[in-house]
C-alpha cells in the first residue's frame, strides 16, 4: 500500500474557493443530482465518497469506509487531511461551514486544492447537506476534533471542538430527506458494485463497506486491489477463456494527463470497453475512447503488415475486427475535464484523444514486439473476426437492400400500423401465432404494430454476425425496426419509438424474453440507452365475481382483490391452459365457509399464455396505454450487464448453474 503524503500546510481555509450559495438545491434537486428517484438517492453517497477519493488521488488518504446505519443514515469516513475548520476570509464562516452551505465551495476549484477530482459537477457535500434531513460533520486534524450538525442544510450550531485527536480525516453522517426523495431505501448491491469499481480505478486504496441495518451481525466487505484496473480486467474475465494470458497494461502521464489502460482478449464475440475520466464512468465514451480505438486499429494493422499476416493486396483490419472479444478499461485523470451532458456520459477534451493515442500506440506496439506469443493469439482472433465480417457482409447487404424498399419488403408476418410518425408508433414483439392473432385483433391499428416470432430466436451470445443475420426471425426484426445494427445502427430511422416485448408468463416466455434482451443489448444497444425498449406486464389472474371482472398482476394483488370483493369464495379454480387445479387449503376452507353463508361466487383463472385471452381482454390488460403496465429496459452499469448476459447466455455452464441454484428459491409462478 502506498504511503500517505505528509499533511501540507497549504490546505487551509484559503484553499477553499466559493462560487455561489446553496438556496436553489432544495427547490430544483434534479439539476444537481439528476433526479429524486433511487438514482439520485445513491448520488448522495457517491458525492461524499468522491470527496474522500479526491483526497486519496491527491495522496493524502488511503482508507475510505462507508457504513449503512440502522436508522436510514449513511456514514462516510476517510483518513485524509480533514476539511479545514478555521474562518474563511470571504464568507466569514468556518471553512467547514462554507464547504457545507455554499454551492461549488471546495478545494477542487482552486490551484492549492486538488489537481484532479471527480464528483457530479463538483457540487459535492453541500448538495448532500441541502438534501438531507440531518447531517453531521466530524473533522480530525491538527491534533484536535470538531463537529457540526445540520438539519435540511441549516446549521444547528457553530463548529464545536469535541476533544483531542491523534488521527486525521473527515466523517460525514447523513440521512436523506424523505420530503425530497421518492425512495429512501439504499440498494446494498448497487453500493457494493460502485465502491468495488472505485477500488479498481484507484489501486492501493482500502475501501470498507459495512451494512449495519439488519438485526443480525453486520455485513462487512473490504476491497483492495493492488493491481488496479488489471485486477478489473481479471474480474470481468472470470469464468471466461482468454486469448492472451498476459494482460496489457500502461500507466503514463503526458502534459499533466494521466493515461491508464488495461486490455485482454477473450474467445467471445462482444466488445467491452469501459471508459473513465477522473473515476467517473463515461458510458458514451468520448475523446479518450476515440484515441484508444484509433491507436488499437492502427497498431494491430501495422503489426500484421510488418509480420506478413495480411497480404499486400488484402484490405486492412477494421475497428470492428480488432475489437471482437476485447475487454478494455481506459482511465484518464485530467486537471480540467470537459463533459458533455449533466450526467458526464461523454468526455469532450480534444487534447485527450492525442495523449491517449500517442501513449497507448507506443506502449501497445512495444508490448506486441516483446510478447510474440500474446501478439500471435491476439492477431489470430482479429483475423478470424475479419473472415467472419467478410462472410457477414453479403448477409448484411441483403438486409439493407430489403429495408430500402419501404413497406414493400417488410416481413409478411408483420401487422404494421397506419401511422407514419415513429414517435407515436409501437411495435409489439409476441411469441407465436396464437398470441399474435389476439394481439392483431385487439390492438389499435393506428399506432400499434405486431410482429409474431416463430419459436425461440437464436442465442446471439454464442453466434457470429453472419450466422445471426441468416436467421429469419432476427432478419425480420431488423427489417421491421429499420435501424440496421451495431455500428451501422441509425436511430433516426427507427420506425417505432416503443418496442415492447410481450411474452407468456411461463418458463418458455421468460427464455424468449431473455433471448430478445440479449439481442437488443448486444446489437441494438442504442435502443436501450435511448429508452425505446419495454417489457409488457400481462396479468397473471382474472378474478370474476358476477359481472365484475378484475385482473391481478401478482399473487399479492390477487389476495388484495379477493379481500376487497368481500364475502367468501364458493369455488376457487386455478385454471392453467386446459388444466384445472384446486386452490390452496386455506382457499378451500374459505370456500366451504362461503358456501354455508351463500356468499357470491368468485372465480379465479390463472393465465399461462397470452393466447388464452380474447382480443378485448388483451387490449384492456396489456395493450391499452391508459391501463397497461410496461417496464422500460435500462442499463445503469454496462459492465455488470455484460457480465450477467455472458453468464446467463454464454458457453460456460458452471457460473450459470451456480446462479440458478442460488436464486431458485426466489422463483414464483413457475409453470413447467
Amino acid at each position: 500500500m502506498p504511503e500517505k503524503k505528509p499533511v501540507k500546510s497549504d490546505y487551509g481555509a484559503d484553499a477553499i474557493t466559493v462560487l455561489e450559495g446553496l438556496d436553489p438545491v432544495r427547490r430544483r434537486p434534479g439539476m444537481y443530482i439528476g433526479s429524486t428517484s433511487v438514482a439520485g438517492l445513491h448520488h448522495l453517497i457517491w458525492e461524499v465518497v468522491d470527496n474522500s477519493i479526491d483526497e486519496a488521488m491527491a495522496g493524502y488518504a488511503d482508507v475510505v469506509t462507508v457504513t449503512m446505519l440502522k436508522d436510514g443514515m449513511v456514514k462516510v469516513e476517510d483518513n485524509g487531511r480533514g476539511i479545514p475548520v478555521e474562518k474563511h476570509k470571504i464568507t466569514g464562516l468556518s471553512a467547514l461551514e462554507t464547504v457545507l452551505t455554499k454551492l461549488h465551495a471546495g478545494g477542487k476549484f482552486g490551484g492549492s486544492g486538488y489537481k484532479v477530482s471527480g464528483g457530479l459537477h463538483g457540487v459535492g457535500v453541500s448538495v448532500v447537506n441541502a438534501l438531507s434531513e440531518y447531517l453531521r460533520a466530524e473533522i480530525h486534524r491538527d491534533g484536535h476534533a470538531w463537529s457540526q450538525e445540520y438539519k435540511r442544510g441549516i446549521p444547528q450550531k457553530k463548529v464545536t471542538p469535541i476533544g483531542v485527536s491523534q488521527k486525521t480525516g473527515t466523517i460525514i453522517t447523513f440521512k436523506p430527506d424523505p420530503a425530497i426523495f421518492t425512495e429512501t431505501e439504499f440498494d446494498w448491491g448497487k453500493i457494493l458494485d460502485r465502491l468495488r469499481q472505485q477500488s479498481y480505478l484507484n489501486k492501493g486504496i482500502v475501501m470498507n463497506v459495512i451494512d449495519e441495518r439488519a438485526d443480525h451481525s453486520p455485513k462487512h466487505y473490504q476491497f483492495y486491489f493492488e493491481g488496479g484496473i488489471k485486477s478489473y480486467i481479471k474480474a470481468l474475465h472470470r469464468n471466461q477463456a482468454v486469448k492472451n494470458d498476459t494482460i496489457f497494461y500502461c500507466d503514463k502521464t503526458m502534459h499533466d494527463t494521466r493515461v491508464e489502460i488495461a486490455l485482454q482478449y477473450n474467445d467471445q464475440y462482444n466488445e467491452t470497453s469501459l471508459a473513465f475520466a477522473n473515476n467517473i464512468h463515461n458510458p458514451e465514451g468520448g475523446t479518450h475512447l476515440m484515441g484508444f480505438k484509433t491507436a488499437l486499429t492502427r497498431t494491430l494493422n501495422s503489426y500484421a503488415r510488418k509480420h506478413n499476416l495480411i497480404k499486400e493486396k488484402d484490405e486492412n483490419l477494421t475497428g470492428e475486427d480488432v475489437r471482437e472479444g476485447l475487454t478494455a478499461v481506459i482511465s484518464v485523470k485530467i486537471i480540467d475535464p470537459q463533459f458533455e451532458g449533466q450526467t458526464k456520459a461523454k468526455l469532450g477534451n480534444a487534447e485527450v484523444k492525442t495523449y491517449v493515442e500517442q501513449i497507448f500506440g507506443e506502449t501497445f506496439n512495444t508490448f506486441l514486439e516483446e510478447h510474440p506469443k500474446e501478439a500471435e493469439a491476439m492477431m489470430e482472433k482479429c483475423l478470424l473476426s475479419a473472415q467472419a465480417r467478410l462472410a457477414a457482409r453479403s448477409a448484411r447487404a441483403t438486409i439493407l437492400r430489403k429495408g430500402a424498399l419501404e413497406g414493400m419488403t417488410l416481413p409478411g408476418k408483420l401487422a404494421d400500423c397506419s401511422s407514419r410518425h415513429p414517435e407515436e408508433c409501437e411495435l409489439y414483439i409476441v411469441e407465436g401465432d396464437s398470441a399474435g392473432g389476439s394481439a392483431k385483433q385487439g390492438r389499435n391499428r393506428k399506432f400499434q404494430a405486431i410482429l409474431p416470432l416463430r419459436g425461440k430466436i437464436l442465442n446471439v451470445e454464442k453466434a457470429r454476425l453472419d450466422k445471426m443475420l441468416a436467421n429469419n426471425e432476427i432478419k425480420n426484426l431488423v427489417i421491421a425496426l429499420g435501424t440496421n445494427i451495431d455500428d451501422q445502427l441509425d436511430l433516426s430511422k427507427l420506425r417505432y419509438h416503443r418496442v415492447i416485448i410481450m411474452t407468456d408468463a411461463d418458463v418458455d416466455g421468460a427464455h424468449i424474453r431473455t433471448l430478445l434482451l440479449t439481442l437488443f443489448f448486444r446489437h441494438f444497444a442504442q435502443l436501450i440507452t435511448s429508452g425505446h425498449v419495454y417489457i409488457a406486464q400481462p396479468p397473471l389472474y382474472q378474478i370474476k365475481k358476477g359481472v365484475a371482472v378484475h385482473y391481478a398482476y401478482s399473487d399479492e394483488e390477487k389476495v388484495e382483490i379477493i379481500k376487497n370483493l368481500g364475502g367468501g369464495i364458493a369455488e376457487v379454480v386455478e385454471q392453467v391452459g386446459d388444466d384445472e387445479e384446486e386452490g390452496t387449503e386455506a382457499e378451500m376452507k374459505e370456500a366451504a365457509e362461503a358456501k354455508e353463508k351463500k356468499s357470491p361466487k368468485i372465480n379465479i383463472q390463472r393465465y399461462k399464455g397470452l393466447g388464452e385471452m380474447n382480443p378485448e381482454q388483451l387490449w384492456e390488460t396489456t395493450m391499452d396505454p391508459e391501463k397497461r403496465i410496461v417496464k422500460q429496459v435500462t442499463v445503469e452499469d454496462a459492465a455488470l450487464a455484460d457480465k450477467i448476459f455472458d453468464m446467463l447466455m454464454g458457453d460456460d455452464v458452471a457460473p450459470r448453474k451456480h446462479f440458478i441454484q442460488t436464486h431458485a428459491k426466489n422463483v414464483t409462478n413457475l409453470d413447467i
